[in-house]
């Protein structure tokens, strides 16, 4: 009996106290467990919270580096137009260089054409008087003329006058080879020439008195008379209109 008494007097002071004693025992183990869960789970949100920043800084050096590889890009895109654009500048130039020199070589060409058509045309003139040119019976050629001694005796302006209706003059000598070409035509005698005196002595056909072969004595200013050639020394004489030999020249 008093037994039973004491147990449920320890019943009493249990339930008096408000906390059995394997529940105090209980909570207590789940307090322990209680505290290493909420440690855990602190420790895992500090680690989520520390995740993104890591993420985020390394986001924040990819966006550097990107933006830094565009700028070099664009400088380098830059760089090259500007380049290609200056190639281009230098390319028109040299373009419009050989256009002008390609013109200027183009006008040289037809005026060398020009002079060399003028000259083929002047050679060919030449050719025809030197070579196609045939000298009548009896004539005989020298350079570009013809030349003809006459044997008959006239006056001077008598001589001329048969020289012209034949198509020539009397002779007008312009040169020392011309002049030994006559001298050996005449052979004997003298004949009448294309040289007369007014003012001064002239020839016939114009041209200029260049060079004289006067016999000693003779040329001298003595107004109408007339040179005749040649000589035995094979010089010009002067003379007034007495008979003579002529020589024509066409």
């Amino acid at each position: 009996m008093s037994a039973d008494i004491q147990s449920v007097s320890d019943v009493r002071v249990k339930y008096i106290r408000g906390v059995p004693e394997d529940t105090r025992e209980t909570d207590r183990s789940q307090d322990g467990q209680q505290l290493t869960d909420v440690g855990l789970q602190q420790a895992g949100r500090h680690s989520e919270k520390k995740l993104p920043a890591v993420k985020r800084s390394r986001f924040r050096v990819w966006t550097v580096a990107l933006g830094v590889l565009y700028l070099l890009i664009l400088a380098a895109i830059i760089i090259r137009y500007v380049s290609v654009k200056l190639e281009n500048e230098q390319l028109k130039i040299r373009i419009n260089n050989l256009s002008r020199n390609y013109s200027l070589l183009e006008n040289k060409t037809a005026n060398m054409a020009a002079d060399n058509s003028q000259l083929q045309e002047e050679v060919k003139k030449l050719k025809d008087k030197t070579e196609g040119k045939w000298c009548p019976e009896g004539w005989t050629r020298f350079g570009c003329s013809c030349y003809f001694k006459f044997t008959e005796m006239k006056y001077w302006d008598e001589s001329r006058t048969d020289c012209q209706d034949k198509g020539a003059d009397l002779v007008s000598i312009n040169s020392k080879e011309e002049q030994e070409f006559v001298r050996k035509l005449n052979m004997k005698g003298q004949s009448w020439i294309g040289l007369f005196r007014e003012s001064t002595w002239k020839w016939l056909d114009g041209s200029a008195l260049t060079e004289t072969f006067w016999a000693t004595g003779h040329g001298k200013p003595t107004g109408g008379s007339y040179g005749s050639c040649c000589d035995q020394q094979g010089k010009w004489t002067q003379s007034y209109n007495y008979k003579k030999t002529w020589i024509c020249e066409k």
